[in-house]
């Protein structure tokens, strides 16, 4: 089974996210959209026609959505199966956040590593 397929998105606490998106726009060339980040488009090596995504978003600064990690960042990852990949972890031992997601987005799951940083697993729609 595939486990990580790659980064899905950086996510990251800022004290003006609107502020520092601009920045990254007017100095870096993000193109960045209405919901407050950027998505970077790339030919996936193991799918010819299938194009993989990566979001990049400053998040407030007293956001809860890393919580209750302490950590400043969190990072996206894209999996194929996300339920198998939970299953499979938790019989690993990794602390899994009972909480999954689904939307028009796709699938969303949380895991913790063992220094406590929260990680979203994100499994694409098809």
């Amino acid at each position: 089974m595939k486990r990580v397929t790659g980064i899905g998105g950086i996510f990251f606490k800022a004290k003006d996210p609107k502020a520092l998106a601009a920045w990254y726009q007017r100095h870096l060339g993000f193109d960045i959209q209405n919901w407050g980040g950027a998505v970077f488009q790339a030919q996936q090596a193991d799918v010819d026609s299938a194009m993989a995504a990566t979001n990049w978003c400053p998040f407030a600064a007293d956001t809860d959505y890393f919580a209750p990690s302490h950590a400043s960042f969190m990072i996206n990852y894209r999996v194929d199966d996300l339920a198998a990949l939970l299953a499979v972890l938790k019989t690993e031992g990794v602390t899994v956040d009972a909480k999954v997601e689904s939307s028009e987005f796709g699938h969303f799951g949380w895991v913790f590593d063992p220094e406590g940083n929260k990680i979203e697993l994100w499994q694409p729609p098809k």
